[in-house]
């Protein structure tokens, strides 16, 4: 039954989502951990920022490794998993391969047509708000830590605004901030 839901689940997920990976995140876990249970808020932290770190789309990384979470979950053996973190990836791409087949060549023949150039945008839009829900959706407490007086809370804020500001206003290279935050990350949850 996991793997006929895991199929729909994420079939779903590819048909209705534009705009790539980062505005597929939010969908995966409004399904994976809030509609169907199968991990828990921090589970899917910890798998999101794996299928960050992994070569590739991060919404197929996410989704391959949510097929694979949640089978292992439900009490699967290893091998099992495998074969929903396939099913998981292949249902999420299925759709849009399809579309970009058929509707491709269409799209290209008619993108100065102002209709379609119109639908363009609001598509690119909806895409911002999904992208939006996802970083908004992952300022948790599992992330942050209990707002108000904890060292953990305030080191989470001051991390967050440090890069946001260097990589907005200073244009630095996200492979220092990712590391300079690891480092500072390491060094201070460490004690």
């Amino acid at each position: 039954m996991i793997f006929f839901q895991i199929f729909y689940t994420f079939i779903i997920i590819g048909a209705f989502t534009f705009g790539g990976g980062y505005s597929m995140v939010a969908l995966i876990q409004a399904e994976v951990v809030d509609h169907w249970g199968w991990m828990t808020t921090t589970e899917f932290t910890d798998l999101l920022a794996v299928s960050q770190m992994t070569p590739g789309p991060v919404g197929i990384n996410t989704a391959t490794y949510a097929g694979y979470t949640a089978v292992l979950n439900a009490g699967f053996p290893q091998w099992a998993a495998v074969c929903g973190s396939l099913l998981a990836s292949l249902a999420v791409v299925a759709i849009p391969v399809a579309l970009v087949l058929i509707v491709g060549s269409w799209l290209l023949a008619h993108k100065d047509n102002p209709r379609v150039a119109s639908v363009m945008r609001i598509l690119r839009l909806v895409a911002l708000g999904l992208i939006a829900a996802a970083a908004l959706s992952l300022m948790s407490t599992e992330n942050f830590g209990i707002p108000g007086i904890n060292l953990r809370f305030i080191l989470s804020v001051v991390i967050f605004a440090a890069v946001f500001i260097l990589s907005v206003r200073r244009k630095v290279s996200p492979i220092i901030l990712i590391t300079a935050s690891a480092i500072v990350g390491l060094v201070a949850f460490s004690f």
